[in-house]
């Protein structure tokens, strides 16, 4: 029986494929996920972490090539890989979106950085430069001790951030730049295709954000007048009168005002009032708590906005006026809070 069983295994071991016999243990040098998302942009960069240990990195374990042009693998094990969401420039320089296997050639002074398309392979070993979608050079940094080799990311801004990768005691960054309005304009018009493009809110949110970032006006004012069409009010009548006055048609955005006014509502009038007040359009914040005030003559809120529009003009008298009729018809919740308004105006007068 005890033949018949050995010679069983000895069958198994030699049919099973090499791979089948290999244990999952722990890397000495472990796998590593950082990602970043600027607006709706990611960058997601995998490698493995090797340590110092005691050994010289620079120019020795990682050879300084001098002209030779195999490069690091920027890691251990398998390629490490950055994985760009969307169009971007690296260093002013253009990537298309998609997976690149990352490589290092240093040199004891410049370093050229590898995007390769190919992001599968093991390490540099199989490195092939046909399929490189980009090179560019970078200046080592000195920088303190770093055990494990890092990346990471830092400056974030908007629209980039700057990748760093630091071992030992040398570092290196890039810079990567997306074009994020663009492609959050394409994003919003892929989402004015389904559910958020059926109400009214989608198509103003979508102008919103043109007029926001200084851009795309005309295709802006379609997607204003597709949302007063559905819901004519005062939030998106005054957004086109503001789209209209970007593009220099004054006659047509001041029409479009005077029927957002005429038909707008005491909160409306107030909170538009304090948003120019929020931008410090001060003189024209005042002529709409003005309009408020002549037609809600004993609203409390629109003399106490009015008075806080006042303060804000520099005008303490005719403030503390206002305040005080707000006081003669403000709830008692608010009385305290206005006579310490009326305190500090008075003591500064």
């Amino acid at each position: 029986m005890k033949v018949i069983i050995n010679s069983l295994v000895a069958f198994l071991f030699g049919i099973m494929p090499l791979s089948a016999q290999s244990l999952e243990l722990p890397r000495v040098s472990p796998k590593a996920e950082v990602t970043q998302h600027i607006g709706l942009s990611s960058i997601t960069i995998n490698y493995s972490r090797p340590g110092v240990k005691g050994r010289k990195i620079w120019g020795k374990l990682v050879p300084y090539n001098n002209g030779i042009p195999f490069p690091w693998r920027a890691g251990a094990n398998e390629n490490t890989t950055i994985q760009f969401s969307d169009d971007a420039k690296i260093n002013g320089k253009n990537i298309k979106a998609g997976i690149y296997g990352f490589h290092i050639i240093p040199s004891a002074d410049k370093w050229i950085l590898i995007f390769n398309k190919q992001n599968k392979s093991w390490g540099s070993f199989f490195y092939d430069s046909a399929y490189d979608a980009l090179r560019l050079e970078v200046t080592p940094t000195e920088n303190e001790f770093t055990e494990w080799l890092e990346f990471g990311y830092r400056e974030l801004k908007s629209n980039s951030v700057t990748v760093f990768m630091k071992w030992e005691k040398l570092k290196i960054e890039f810079t990567i730049l997306f074009n994020e309005k663009e492609i959050v304009l394409n994003d919003i018009r892929e989402q004015l295709l389904s559910l958020p493009g059926f109400g009214w809110e989608g198509p103003m949110e979508a102008a919103t954000f043109c007029l926001d970032n200084n851009f795309n006006y005309d295709e802006a004012i379609k997607w204003i007048d597709l949302s007063i069409s559905r819901n004519p009010n005062f939030q998106n009548k005054i957004l086109k009168f503001k789209l209209l006055k970007k593009i220099n048609k004054i006659n047509e955005a001041l029409a479009v005002k005077k029927d957002a006014f005429n038909n707008s509502s005491e909160k409306e009038l107030n909170l538009f009032g304090y948003e120019l007040l929020n931008k410090n359009e001060i003189a024209e914040a005042v002529k709409v708590f003005e309009l408020n005030i002549t037609r809600h003559p004993k609203s409390w809120n629109c003399y106490d906005s009015y008075a806080d529009a006042l303060t804000r003009a520099g005008r303490g008298e005719d403030a503390i006026s206002n305040y005080k009729k707000a006081l003669e018809f403000a709830p008692d919740d608010q009385k305290d809070r206005i006579k310490k308004m009326l305190r500090e105006i008075e003591k500064a007068e």
